[in-house]
């Protein structure tokens, strides 16, 4: 991870800068969301990508676009968590008292 952090640190930035600003300029959307099914899958297809790069089953340049690829993930959702609470902070407004 290290070796990701110090050759990479340019374009980890790029997605935590990019997560920033999509978590920023996101309008809450009322409408549908995804299925449960369909979370679930992701969640089953991440939590398999997870494994297979922690136990290093992907050798070479593949395994390591894995890697890359998940902490690039990591940071974008990060960054879209930060800039969401950021715009929180920001533009919400406190609640008249009744």
């Amino acid at each position: 991870m290290m070796y990701l952090a110090t050759f990479n640190w340019g374009w980890l930035l790029g997605a935590a800068l990019l997560g920033l600003a999509m978590g920023w300029i996101a309008v809450v959307h009322r409408g549908k969301g995804l299925s449960r099914t369909a979370l679930q899958r992701t969640g089953v297809i991440l939590m398999v990508l997870i494994v297979v790069s922690l136990s290093r089953l992907l050798p070479g340049r593949p395994g390591y676009w894995l890697d890359l690829g998940l902490f690039m993930l990591t940071a974008y959702l990060a960054g879209c968590f930060v800039g969401s609470w950021l715009r929180h902070q920001v533009v919400s407004r406190p609640t008249p008292p009744a």
